[in-house]
């Protein structure tokens, strides 16, 4: 029934499916919907929350809850996800992504589908993963991006993450394309800079979509503006 809110209303509990633009954090997308909730209804306060963190960089499917559903949040934290994205090689950047400046150069690698076939066997299935230093990896009470802003050197424990698909496609010289299917707590920034380090050549994220959690696809995801008008509309 998720979605379907001419029978479940915004305010006693409903399952958002939010394509999350660009440059705005989860918690926007959540501080927006919740802003709009009470102003429709005239309620002071209402539980919104969402099941998952995308990055700013990132776009795509955040699952938000509202209401009573804010107690099902646990259900789709476990969820696996699937992106899509770009990564371009023969550079690093501290962040892993395009939130830092680039600091290193390499050669580039001489690609083809042989090579990258062997790269996706290597990276399919349960394995250790070292988060990026700018995450928000919480260490002694702070988030791990705080130490890196402040120059300040933090040793980060792998986690560990499976990867249940992995498919790389070379885009040319600089660039490769992907889709990956992954469990939960997975950093894709980190996989990237991963795979700059088994070709022997420095790669960092360009650009990532969500486009499934869980059961969620990002077919079935609506604009912040959508929701806004649906709210309006209730």
């Amino acid at each position: 029934m998720e979605n379907n809110l001419d029978v479940i209303p915004f305010n006693s509990g409903a399952v958002l499916i939010v394509d999350k633009p660009l440059n705005w954090t989860s918690f926007d997308v959540v501080k927006k919907i919740r802003y709009e909730i009470s102003k429709h209804y005239r309620i002071k306060k209402i539980k919104v929350g969402h099941a998952g963190t995308l990055d700013p960089l990132a776009s795509g499917v955040v699952v938000v809850c509202t209401g009573k559903k804010t107690k099902t949040i646990s259900e789709y934290l476990n969820d696996s996800k699937v992106y899509e994205g770009t990564i371009r090689l023969g550079s690093t950047t501290p962040s892993y992504d395009l939130e830092t400046e680039i600091d290193k150069k390499f050669k580039l690698p001489i690609l083809n589908q042989t090579v990258l076939k062997q790269i996706e066997k290597e990276f399919i299935g349960e394995q250790e993963q070292v988060p990026p230093i700018f995450s928000a990896k919480r260490i002694n009470g702070k988030r791990a991006y705080e130490f890196a802003r402040n120059n300040e050197h933090i040793e980060l424990k792998p986690s560990l993450i499976t990867i249940y698909s992995l498919e790389l496609k070379i885009e040319d010289s600089e660039n490769l394309s992907f889709i990956c299917h992954c469990s939960k707590g997975t950093y894709i920034r980190s996989l990237a800079n991963d795979i700059g380090f088994k070709l022997n050549s420095g790669a960092h994220l360009t650009s990532l979509r969500r486009i499934k959690s869980g059961k969620f696809t990002i077919e079935m995801a609506k604009t912040v503006e959508d929701w806004i008008d649906i709210i309006k509309a209730s």
